[in-house]
């Protein structure tokens, strides 16, 4: 007959190393069908049909997100400003970021999309420079904020390195309607530059993987419980 006569300090440390363990990968399986609930509820508001300015506005901020926008208002291009990034294969390039005025003076900075690094200058894509009143549809967006790896911006340069959109409004005395990027979609304007449609939806979903591990060490330690135990002496037929 098997018989297992557990000892207290090795099995008090046990309960706690199993509960921490089992308890993060149980956490991981919660993170998981919330980051799943997250990428369903992006991907339906990216394919939901455009909502107005005054509509988007009621909306709660998380279901804002990633909803596509019609807005109306004129480019104020001599606040340009260029976020720098990288395009398919590490390439350079900047986002022209350009202070949308609206009917009632306020602005929202638009995204209007990717430029290579040799026409930062808006004397070389005049064609784009685009004026009077314009009818733009674009993604709604909180923009990512800076970290400590993001390099300072340069304001002499207007260039940055998040799309810090309190600070270039603050910087060019700009009133923002909300603290949001708004991300132009593709339609081509006037000699091709910008490129609009650069949204990318990129969510890492690993937690079933992590989940996986922790279990996985939570049952290693059971067998490394369990061993220690037949070392002991503790656990075998007879004892």
């Amino acid at each position: 007959m098997l018989r297992f006569r557990p000892l207290l300090v090795p099995t008090l440390w046990f309960a706690a190393m199993f509960a921490t363990l089992a308890g993060l990968g149980t956490w991981q399986i919660e993170r998981l069908h919330w980051k799943e609930a997250l990428i369903g509820q992006m991907n339906a508001n990216l394919s939901a049909p455009a909502v107005s300015l005054e509509q988007i506005l009621k909306l709660p901020s998380n279901d804002a997100q990633y909803r596509r926008v019609a807005l109306t208002g004129r480019f104020d291009h001599a606040h340009e400003s260029y976020a720098f990034a990288t395009a398919d294969g590490g390439v350079p390039v900047y986002h022209v970021l350009t202070p949308l005025i609206l009917a009632n003076g306020k602005a929202l900075i638009v995204d209007r999309g990717m430029i290579p690094q040799s026409l930062k200058n808006p004397a070389t894509r005049m064609l784009g420079q685009v004026a009077g009143l314009q009818h733009i549809t674009g993604i709604w967006r909180t923009p990512d904020a800076a970290n400590l790896f993001t390099p300072k911006p340069d304001p002499q340069k207007r260039l940055w390195f998040a799309r810090d959109v309190s600070a270039i409004a603050a910087g060019d005395g700009l009133t923002l309607l909300a603290p949001v990027i708004v991300e132009a979609d593709a339609t081509p304007v006037p000699g091709g530059w910008p490129k609009g449609g650069q949204t990318v939806v990129s969510l890492p979903n690993n937690h079933l993987q992590y989940a996986i591990t922790w279990y996985l060490m939570a049952l290693g330690l059971v067998a490394v419980y369990l061993v220690y135990h037949r070392q002991k002496g503790r656990l075998g037929r007879g004892v």
